[in-house]
């Protein structure tokens, strides 16, 4: 019999071992032309199981490429040079499944920063595994990547200076605003300035922190974006977040997720079941309080934002629907 790549002689034991362990994964999460126990006997090879390019990837490099963000606060940011948040908790959490299933306790992670303008092309390109951060689950991204189980719900809002006046988005019209460029915001943004007919000059920001500076330099009166990453920049203002508000009906709700290459039905599942796991035993929820609701680093401020009910209704419900 031929031995597949994965089970090639001149590998260590570790890495024959971590093999092994990923073709029975493969076999337990749904093989329809062979066994488990065929594999492990020689009667069937991993070729024969339902294909995880990703898991393979993991084997054979040692390690797992995670994509982080640098200012996406609470989801995803950094501190010391070190990714932190909420939504890199649970990419943890998902690094010790694979661990375990795989046999890899030494299972190396590796951290790439992407942006909201290229972090899909990142997933696409193989640069990372998995990008948990602060991803919209959109239908036109479908065709494109998987999403995972939603981990979180919210409205897009904009934040404004309170002297500003500003309540509501016709009161934008001929002003500039600032968003992030690449994402989902962005584009609804155009399209409502087009609609409403408010001629708004947007400037598109690299990313958060950017677009934030715009507003509090007031080089743009509003900060359009998802209301907890609002919510997230004025925090961190200290005794000035007083000066500022979310506010405007939201221009729609989104759910984040976690995001992976397509074609993978194993890697997600796994992804999925995390998730699904971790909100049906109340670890998301304490998660949650951890992030938004106590004081996170690295200067202690606290968010203040409250699980909503339809947060409560998704941890009751997991699932990868989108909202849109």
């Amino acid at each position: 019999m031929k031995l597949p790549h994965c089970f090639a002689p001149h590998r260590t034991r570790a890495q024959r071992s971590a093999a092994l362990a990923f073709a029975l994964l493969i076999a337990a999460a749904g093989a329809h032309a062979a066994t488990a126990s065929e594999l492990a006997t020689g009667q069937a090879t991993v070729d024969q199981m339902p294909p995880s390019a990703t898991l393979r990837k993991i084997v054979e490099n040692g390690a797992i490429v995670l994509g982080t963000r640098e200012s996406s606060v609470p989801f995803s940011y950094s501190v010391k040079q070190q990714p932190v948040g909420y939504s890199y908790d649970i990419a943890l959490k998902v690094v010790d499944e694979i661990r375990k299933r795989l046999k890899m306790p030494n299972l190396a992670v590796k951290n790439v920063m992407v942006t909201s303008a290229n972090r899909i092309s990142y997933v696409v390109n193989n640069q990372v595994d998995l990008e948990c951060g602060s991803t919209a689950h959109v239908a036109d991204r479908d065709p494109l990547v998987a999403f995972s189980n939603s981990f979180f719900q919210y409205g897009i809002r904009m934040a404004v200076k309170k002297k500003s006046g500003i309540r509501d988005y016709d009161e934008l019209a001929n002003k500039t605003v600032v968003t992030t460029a690449g994402t989902s915001d962005e584009r609804m943004l155009r399209q409502m300035s087009i609609d409403r007919k408010l001629n708004l000059r947007i400037i598109s920001a690299r990313d958060h922190a950017e677009a934030f500076a715009a507003l509090k330099s007031d080089r743009a009166v509003a900060f359009v974006m998802d209301d907890p990453l609002l919510y997230g920049k004025i925090a961190q203002e200290g005794a000035a977040r007083g000066d500022y508000i979310v506010t405007g009906v939201p221009l729609a709700n989104e759910a984040y997720g976690c995001m992976m290459r397509k074609g993978d039905p194993v890697f997600k599942r796994i992804v999925d079941d995390v998730i699904a796991n971790m909100q049906r035993s109340g670890e998301a929820t304490k998660l949650y309080e951890t992030w938004f609701m106590r004081p996170i680093p690295p200067d202690g401020i606290n968010l203040q934002f409250p699980m909503s009910p339809e947060m409560k209704t998704l941890f009751a419900n997991p699932n990868d629907r989108t909202i849109d």
